[in-house]
């Protein structure tokens, strides 16, 4: 016969003897009831939990999968008919969203749209036919930023990407956070940006982001992401995030990775700067051009004109936090109080930000 086995009261810690066939026991000083699990209870208890994590698993995944498949199996965007071919070396997409005649409107991210096109083709060589423009300003419905026409947008920036493909993706507007629901945000949240309509269709979350700019490039396509918006540090959902102090004299590379969802390309690059971290606040100031601008697309474009032929990608954040602290400084008591936030650089690799060119 199995000897007793010594249990304790889970309330108020007196030792007691008990059978090894007993499943409960009774404190005589306390009267709590303490209940015994045996190795095999554990085990059962165990499996069963691990088995309700796959199936929680398969089902998100199968989910994924039907999204992933809807979204594919949409017509063509009709909004991209005037546009040459998607295969061009070098395209973009410029989303610019004011939110006109709402209490949360904005001022300058039209204006933002409007100064990269131009410095996309007049500086950096984009065909004018290959950047692709969606704000309220813009004649057709077909190319308001809503949610339906960034979606098709973003399908068209990597639809047949190749090696040596240059793509930018631009935001100007809202940017928000909600609730992760499969597990692979570090935080708990998803970041989001805010079309037009998201009041009624909803916002654009990082995973769907990921899945359609970022896991599609292949090895030699290379795509950056200017996001000037809220909460905007991971939108892209890439995996690794640079951590630099403010002097720029150190930076590190913090893990993003998840067992739950890959985040990289298809052997692709993809880079991302964004106006602040996830959980902060992008701001614009009129002290940079005298009207109203978002501080991440003016210094984005201030640093890439002043930085000289191919500067690093640690010389050109240094550049652009420097020219947002002089713009802060210059407003003295009327910054806001988000105006301790600086851009992020978020990759899809780790890589030396003070040895790897930077090249549009």
């Amino acid at each position: 016969m199995a000897s007793r086995r010594e249990v304790r009261c889970h309330r108020c810690g007196r030792w007691m003897w008990a059978q090894p066939e007993v499943r409960a026991v009774q404190c005589s000083t306390c009267h709590t009831v303490t209940q015994l699990y045996s190795l095999a209870d554990i085990a059962r208890g165990a499996n069963r939990l691990i088995h309700g994590f796959q199936q929680l698993r398969r089902r998100q995944q199968h989910h994924e999968q039907e999204q992933e498949q809807q979204m594919m199996a949409q017509p063509p965007p009709r909004l991209l008919e005037a546009l040459p071919s998607a295969f061009g070396k070098k395209r973009a997409v410029l989303c610019g969203v004011n939110y006109k005649g709402k209490s949360y409107s904005l001022k300058g991210c039209i204006s933002d749209a409007k100064s990269m096109r131009s410095f996309l083709v007049q500086q950096m060589g984009f065909p004018l036919d290959s950047v692709l423009m969606l704000t309220e300003d813009e004649g057709s419905p077909q190319r308001l930023p809503t949610k339906r026409n960034i979606r098709k947008a973003m399908r068209w920036l990597v639809e047949g990407n190749r090696a040596r493909d240059s793509l930018v993706f631009h935001f100007s507007g809202h940017g928000s956070q909600q609730k992760d629901y499969n597990g692979d945000e570090m935080d708990g949240q998803d970041e989001a940006l805010c079309p037009l309509d998201h009041e009624t269709e909803g916002k654009i979350i990082d995973d769907e982001i990921n899945r359609t700019l970022v896991r599609p490039l292949v090895h030699g396509a290379k795509l950056h992401a200017v996001i000037d918006a809220c909460n905007s540090g991971t939108v892209l959902d890439l995996p690794f995030v640079c951590r630099m102090e403010r002097n720029g004299s150190y930076y590190e590379w913090e893990d993003h990775r998840s067992v739950r969802a890959y985040k990289g390309t298809d052997g692709g690059a993809a880079f991302c700067f964004s106006a602040c971290d996830d959980h902060e606040a992008s701001g614009y100031t009129p002290v940079f051009t005298g009207k109203n601008a978002g501080a991440m697309t003016y210094s984005f474009i201030k640093a890439v004109k002043t930085a000289g032929p191919a500067p690093t990608y640690g010389h050109l954040l240094n550049l652009m936090c420097s020219a947002i602290r002089e713009a802060q400084s210059r407003l003295g008591d009327y910054a806001s109080s988000d105006a301790s936030a600086l851009p992020l650089l978020t990759s899809s690799e780790e890589f030396d930000v003070y040895a790897t060119k930077f090249l549009l």
